[in-house]
C-alpha cells in the first residue's frame, strides 16, 4: 500500500496540486476540524459510495491516526482503485483545518 506523510501532503497542497483527499473519520471527529481540501465520507459509507470513485484518479485517505484510512485503502485497492494512506492521520497533521 502506498503511503504519504502529513508533511508530503502539506507540500502537495501548498504547491496547488489537484488532490482527491478523503477524510474517513466519523462526523463528530470531522466537526473538530478537517483539512479544507478534503471530502468527508465516513469509513462505513465507503462500500455504498464506490460510484464516487474513478479508476482514473489517485485518492489519498486520512483518518485520526492512519488505521481506518489504511483499512479503506486496502479495501479500495482490492476494488481496483489507486489509493494512498496518510501516515499518522490527523494526529500528525499540522496544517490548516476548517
Amino acid at each position: 500500500m502506498k503511503e504519504i506523510s502529513t508533511e508530503e501532503l502539506q507540500q502537495k497542497i501548498e504547491a496547488g496540486e489537484t488532490l482527491f483527499l478523503v477524510d474517513v473519520r466519523e462526523d463528530d471527529e470531522v466537526a473538530a476540524g478537517i483539512i479544507p481540501e478534503a471530502v468527508h465520507i465516513r469509513m462505513g459509507d465507503i462500500p455504498s459510495k464506490l460510484d464516487f470513485f474513478s479508476e482514473d484518479n489517485e485518492y489519498i485517505f486520512i483518518c485520526r491516526s492512519g488505521g481506518r484510512s489504511g483499512n479503506v485503502c486496502e479495501y479500495l485497492s482490492e476494488q481496483g482503485f489507486n489509493v494512498t494512506n496518510v501516515v499518522g492521520g490527523m494526529l500528525a497533521w499540522e496544517g490548516e483545518t476548517k
